[in-house]
């Protein structure tokens, strides 16, 4: 039937849409990071918006990548991490109505199970185009950062957006790298087969 062919997806990413998927999710969390050093550290209102828009942006990429790479269904890790930043943008504008450090101690429960949920996501890719190294490490240490965040959230010195701009900006690298090397790893394995 046509409508089972419009909804069939493929069942592993392809590589050249991992690539553009990772150089977006670099620029929008270098722009982000810029945003919140330059501008809304000084900007009480812009920094709420991007607060929430973090993890709502986090979660849009998610369904989009996992849809583009056989459904939800399919990519079991992106689903439950659309599910956790979702509910983590409702729960950040939330906290907003108590103190930042509420947010922070939101941001970083929400790194820790955002950075395992793409820790796993990560090792599934590596068995279809390997180059998951940096993303690996990336899970990993969101999920330090969110004990970190947990903690300091509970202290008493003053917190905002420029706190949690350092751990975008990690989370920033750690896509530019990642699509770098697939564009290397790319460019060799076509490469060898020019060569053959």
């Amino acid at each position: 039937m046509p409508s089972q062919t419009v909804n069939r997806q493929p069942l592993q990413p392809s590589s050249g849409w991992l690539k553009s998927y990772y150089f977006t999710r670099f620029a929008v969390a270098a722009a982000w990071v810029v945003l919140a050093f330059a501008v809304a550290k000084d900007m009480p209102l812009l920094a709420a918006f991007m607060l929430v828009a973090y993890p709502a942006w986090d979660a849009l990429a998610n369904f989009v990548d996992a849809r583009r790479n056989g459904g939800l269904g399919r990519n079991k890790s992106q689903m439950l991490n659309l599910i956790v930043s979702s509910i983590t943008a409702v729960a950040v504008l939330i906290a907003l109505g108590s103190s930042m450090n509420a947010v922070l101690g939101v941001f970083g429960v929400w790194a820790v199970l955002a950075g395992l949920l793409q820790l796993a996501t990560a090792v599934r890719r590596w068995k279809s185009f390997g180059a998951q190294w940096a993303m690996i490490l990336s899970g990993a240490q969101s999920a330090l950062a969110g004990i970190f965040f947990v903690k300091m959230a509970g202290g008493a010195a003053p917190v905002g957006i420029e706190n949690i701009a350092p751990y975008a900006a990690f989370g920033a690298f750690y896509f530019l790298v990642s699509a770098i090397w697939l564009t290397v790893s790319d460019a060799r394995k076509n490469s060898v087969r020019t060569a053959s």
